[in-house]
């Protein structure tokens, strides 16, 4: 076994959702855990699927090269076919990019906090895994933490933008700046996986960057804004030499059929993309508006969730675990991450903590 392994704790997910309702005795528990999308999936993949399973679909193997998905995600952000390598969510793709450039002399840099698989993944492959806590204030990536720490055996930076689990998004100017700093031979891998969420996607989007750096990738899902949590589809736009590596070791089917007509379908109705992450603007200013009013600290989200800290944390999301909704815990002490739902559950939920609040005080 690789040494990294033993100094890895396993995942903790939040209880399945019929556990908790049965436990608690609820007619309905409102996940807000996981950061999926409460208004569910585009009408058109339910449709897709149907007429793939009507054509037997599911007897075959799939198409190897992903051809119909590749050459729409190309189409629609301007990429060629051979910059893209695509995964069983970005959780396949993160984990491709740890096996192809990872070695255990190797150093990789994240943000503290940061979505956990990075630093999983680099210890996995017996890499350094140096944190750079974000700005304590705002939530900002530490730019010049990260350089300062960056050193000749530093293979690998992430950036997750906006980032998990603070929601905070940087600027791509302020990236780039902090790229042309970084050595030519370490690479700076930028997960978008939120950015839909963002209050204008297209000028927060890193993708340029690919196209004028050799050492820069963009990573996207459609976990996320498309409401593809449990389809498992993400994918990573890079340079075509990076491309060519990862492509070496990808499972050659590893994206099913059925994944690949969800995903044509979803990234074919951008209508409803625009209608789920403009209610999610409209929720996620409630609850800033609420913590503000509340003296609650909380970071800056352009995401689908919103970062917060108070004191016996773990009370509070016990106490709204029990009243039907599941918030994300276990990430940092007294912080719980809330993943912003419709507007019935932040009527409710915004209640409950202001009840609990007053009991605290």
């Amino acid at each position: 076994m690789k040494a990294g392994i033993n100094q890895i704790q396993s995942y903790v997910p939040e209880e399945p959702v019929q556990r908790v309702k049965s436990k608690y005795h609820l007619k309905r528990l409102a996940r807000l855990s996981a950061n999926e999308n409460p208004y569910g999936t585009s009408p058109l993949v339910k449709e897709a699927l149907i007429n793939a399973i009507n054509d037997g679909a599911l007897n075959r193997y799939p198409d190897g090269d992903a051809s119909e998905l590749r050459a729409l995600v190309g189409q629609q952000l301007n990429v060629a076919g051979d910059q893209l390598v695509f995964g069983v969510g970005l959780d396949e793709i993160i984990e491709l990019v740890a096996r192809a450039f990872l070695t255990p002399d190797d150093q990789v840099v994240v943000a503290k906090p940061a979505f956990s698989e990075y630093a999983l993944h680099a210890t996995v492959e017996g890499a350094a895994v140096k944190e750079v806590p974000v700005n304590p204030a705002t939530g900002h990536f530490d730019f010049a933490g990260a350089l300062a720490v960056i050193n000749e055996a530093t293979r690998l930076v992430w950036i997750c933008n906006p980032n998990n689990p603070t929601g905070v998004l940087e600027s791509p100017q302020a990236i780039e700046d902090f790229v042309r700093q970084v050595p030519k031979d370490t690479l700076v891998f930028i997960d978008e996986a939120y950015l839909d969420f963002a209050d204008d996607p297209a000028k927060a989007t890193c993708l340029p960057l690919v196209k004028r750096y050799q050492n820069v990738a963009v990573l996207r899902t459609l976990s996320k804004a498309y409401g593809l949590a449990n389809v498992r589809v993400g994918f990573a736009v890079m340079p075509v030499a990076l491309a060519a590596i990862l492509q070496k070791i990808r499972l050659p089917y590893n994206l099913n059929t059925l994944a690949q007509v969800a995903a044509v379908a979803a990234l074919r109705d951008q209508d409803f993309v625009k209608k789920a992450a403009a209610k999610n603007a409209v929720e996620r200013a409630k609850w800033e508006d609420f913590f503000d009013q509340q003296g609650v600290k909380y970071f800056k989200s352009q995401a689908n969730f919103i970062y917060f800290t108070v004191k016996n944390a773990a009370d509070l999301a016990q106490t709204l675990l029990e009243k039907g909704f599941q918030v994300r815990r276990h990430l940092q002490p007294d912080w719980l991450r809330l993943t912003i739902g419709p507007a019935e559950d932040t009527t409710v939920m915004q209640a409950l903590v202001a009840d609990w609040l007053k009991q605290q005080a």
